[in-house]
């Protein structure tokens, strides 16, 4: 079969087949600017995708790593998707923040804000009800009051010494017949 197209109308016969996967895996390193209690989009983890069936499902996945350079702010943000300017997260909870993941998860247990990465793992479905193009994108969300700068695929210091790791992140989608 020569296209995604063409998968579909073939398929595999049965819902829940995987009709494409398209990601996109992202290696530098950059610093994003997190106000407080404001969604932001990681434009560098951005992925399209053209569903091939309104019936289609979309199984989002993302791996972030970093590290915030406040080290509360692991414990007070959430991450959650984009679908073009639409955000995937959990229900309005009046006054609270949500997203899909409740926090980020630390490497090491120490209060160190600039050499102990961080990473946020988690994924969604999503059924965007179309056969137009779709951009996913990871977001997040943080609320200690103040900006926090986010330093993606580095630590806060990142230093040129074997203890300042370096890492990737990525997203991926997976569209699955409905």
């Amino acid at each position: 079969m020569s296209n995604a197209a063409d998968l579909a109308k073939f398929g595999s016969g049965i819902s829940g087949g995987i009709l494409q996967v398209q990601y996109t895996q992202f290696d530098t390193t950059s610093i994003i600017s997190c106000g407080s209690n404001t969604d932001t989009e990681i434009s560098s983890l951005a992925v399209n995708i053209t569903p091939v069936s309104t019936n289609s499902i979309i199984k989002i996945e993302a791996m972030v790593n970093g590290e915030w350079a406040d080290a509360a702010s692991i414990y007070n943000s959430v991450w959650f998707f984009y679908r073009d300017s639409t955000k995937l997260s959990a229900s309005t909870a009046g006054s609270r923040n949500v997203g899909i993941l409740m926090h980020s998860s630390r490497s090491y247990t120490s209060s160190d804000a600039s050499s102990t990465p961080e990473s946020a793992v988690y994924s969604y479905f999503d059924t965007p009800s179309t056969t137009s193009q779709v951009t996913y994108k990871v977001g997040v969300n943080q609320s200690l009051g103040s900006a926090v700068n986010w330093y993606l695929n580095r630590n806060v210091t990142d230093s040129d010494v074997a203890d300042q790791e370096r890492g990737m992140s990525l997203i991926c989608v997976t569209e699955i017949q409905g």
